[in-house]
């Protein structure tokens, strides 16, 4: 998880939400990766780790939970990269 931290840690002061949402999605998706390569923010979620789309479902239910938003089905059907994932609950969130 280190390298994760490095690669979105805020520079200085309290962690931002992006890096909040990021650990998260970290968090969720860390059962899902099976191979040697590291989960970064580029990682294409389907491709990158062991999920369907059942699960990818889960995670952003978990993801709308815990952040308190609502990601429309739109937006989600368009989310490839964890990035992405990220940028769609920190955007959600700002729309409140």
């Amino acid at each position: 998880m280190q390298a994760v931290q490095e690669l979105i840690a805020p520079t200085g002061g309290a962690p931002s939400l992006q890096f909040d949402v990021m650990r998260e999605i970290f968090t969720l998706l860390a059962p899902y990766n099976v191979g040697s390569k590291p989960i970064t923010p580029q990682t294409v979620i389907s491709k990158g780790l062991t999920v369907d789309s059942l699960t990818i479902m889960d995670v952003i239910m978990e993801l709308e939970d815990r952040f308190d938003v609502t990601i429309p089905m739109s937006v989600a059907a368009n989310i490839v990269t964890i990035d992405q994932l990220a940028e769609a609950v920190v955007s959600q969130r700002a729309r409140r």
